[in-house]
């Protein structure tokens, strides 16, 4: 069919894109991302056409300050926006990180719903808008781009909420965001509250609309569409819909919404779709995050067919099972198919296609993986070569890294791991027993790496099909009020476990050492 999707249509309202997956997204538990991470992925959001990177809450942090600060450096295009809360402290501090963008923002927000302001600000209504409007006034001081929130926006008394609006836009808020903070309001009544909001408020054309949108009910991209029908023209969204609780809008089904139903939402983004599914890549390796195989546009089933109706549906027309093309979002439509006889050309070309531009060195040890890893499985998949990827990425710099592992399990008990360690370069072994082997695992790891971490999470997923597919593990680690999610990838799970335990170790290690070090400096 004509691929109509990944170019903007003539005539359509522009809609701003508001990114917030390294602000919003990142305080979902276990998603802190690296710096180096954080400076991978708001290139990323540049190259592929966000209007505005919202890239941390500056005051949280001194880490925070200098990722924000870094990126405000290097963005090209984006505005760069740092979070504040209204008291003057947040307010400097972000305007002291974004001075350093082309186009630099100030987002202050404040609580207005009735619950919020007495049991969480214990503050009076006219108090939370003289906040506002000195908050507003103070960010003015720094940047002309400011953006004002009313935190739980939609369970916010209407008569207050317009009254706040109006005082922060005379005072120079540019943009004005009603967030469903909690995932609570639906699609008619929130189309309503805009629709409302800017007719009752005088000023309402002297600023930019924004919708903000939680998940907690399933519906922040409906909402979020539907608001813009209200006449927002900004939307923020994450990559993934990663966020709080059960995340926000993701930022990959508006954009394609937008696309492919132009006759009842007719506003173009201004996003390279080509460019979605590699971004949700990029943000699942570095939160470790893994995205649900039937996640709408990005998910590894978005367009795969099993059924053999569907199937011959598909032979005969391609519209008949789908809406938008694999490349209006950048998938490839067919998988090169890999195994133990292919060679390093083969191997590098299949990466290049998929997106990823190694070095020699890189591709020496990726290629060496992957031959062990064909000596093992029958087929070699995408997305058993994305799994090597990822884990090249996530653990290179890992000082903690596993060597060799033997484990003994079955009926008759106890169950024993056998584990050598690289540390720093130098080898170490133990043996451990344990309540099963993934627990003699991990036990043997404490032992040689002594730790109070507390295990969180533990997940096993197969990356492809049949009993021979790697198995794919999530190990999030909780210590010092951090907690940290890693991922393994392994024909033998034992040996992905080992992999996860250690790479979220790793991070939770690095992240202590850096902690140390800023107070050292301090």
């Amino acid at each position: 069919m004509t691929d109509t999707t990944t170019h903007p249509r003539a005539g359509a309202d522009r809609v701003i894109i508001f990114d917030t997956t390294l602000r919003d997204g990142e305080q979902c538990p276990g998603a802190t991302m690296t710096f180096e991470e954080k400076m991978a992925v708001a290139d990323l959001l540049d190259t592929m056409g966000v209007d505005v990177i919202e890239a941390g809450y500056p005051a949280a942090s001194n880490g925070d300050f200098e990722a924000v600060a870094e990126i405000a450096r290097r963005t090209k295009r984006a505005v760069v926006a740092g979070l504040a809360r209204t008291a003057s402290g947040d307010i400097d501090r972000a305007g002291e990180a974004v001075r350093f963008a082309k186009r630099g923002r100030i987002h202050t927000f404040v609580s207005t719903s009735p619950v919020h302001m007495k049991y969480k600000l214990q503050k009076t209504p006219e108090q939370v808008l003289e906040m506002s409007v000195a908050a507003v006034t103070r960010a003015r001081g720094f940047v002309d781009d400011v953006e004002w929130s009313a935190e739980d926006g939609t369970r916010t008394e209407i008569d207050f909420l317009c009254r706040c609006v109006e005082a922060v836009i005379k005072a120079g808020a540019t943009t004005v965001n009603i967030p469903d903070t909690v995932g609570y309001t639906t699609p008619d009544e929130y189309r309503a509250l805009f629709r409302t909001v800017r007719e009752r408020v005088p000023n309402s054309d002297k600023a930019v609309f924004s919708v903000h949108c939680h998940n907690d009910l399933g519906m922040a991209v409906a909402n979020s569409l539907a608001g813009v029908e209200g006449g927002a023209r900004q939307i923020e969204c994450t990559i993934n819909g990663i966020g709080e609780r059960a995340g926000n809008a993701a930022l990959e089904e508006i954009v394609m919404a937008m696309r492919v139903r132009g006759d009842v939402y007719p506003y173009d983004s201004g996003i390279e779709s080509a460019m979605l599914t590699r971004a949700s890549k990029v943000v699942a390796s570095a939160t470790s995050f893994p995205v649900q195989y039937n996640k709408a546009i990005v998910g590894r089933n978005a367009f795969a067919h099993e059924s053999g109706i569907h199937q011959d549906g598909m032979l005969k027309h391609t519209q008949t099972y789908e809406i938008m093309t694999p490349a209006s979002v950048g998938v490839a439509k067919t998988s090169l198919v890999l195994g133990k006889h292919s060679g390093r050309a083969a191997f590098r070309s299949r990466l290049e296609e998929m997106g990823h531009k190694v070095s020699d060195n890189q591709l020496q040890d990726m290629f060496v993986r992957f031959k062990e890893l064909a000596d093992r499985k029958k087929t070699v998949y995408d997305e058993d070569i994305e799994a090597l990827v990822d884990e090249n990425v996530a653990h290179l710099h890992d000082r903690i890294r596993l060597d060799s592992l033997t484990v003994i399990a079955g009926t008759r008990g106890p169950q024993r791991a056998t584990l050598r360690l690289d540390i720093d370069g130098r080898k170490v072994t133990e043996e451990a027993d344990g309540n099963g082997p993934i627990d003699a695992v991990f036990n043997a790891i404490k032992a040689l790496v002594p730790h109070e971490a507390v295990l969180e999470l533990y997940q096993v997923h197969a990356v492809t099909e049949g009993t021979d597919a790697q198995a794919d593990v999530s190990v999030r680690l909780a210590a010092d009020g951090r907690a940290v999610t890693a991922r393994g990838a392994d024909p033998d799970t034992l040996v992905a476990s080992a992999k996860a335990y250690l790479g979220a170790l790793n991070k939770l290690q690095a992240g202590t050492a850096r902690m140390h070090a800023q107070h050292a400096a301090e």
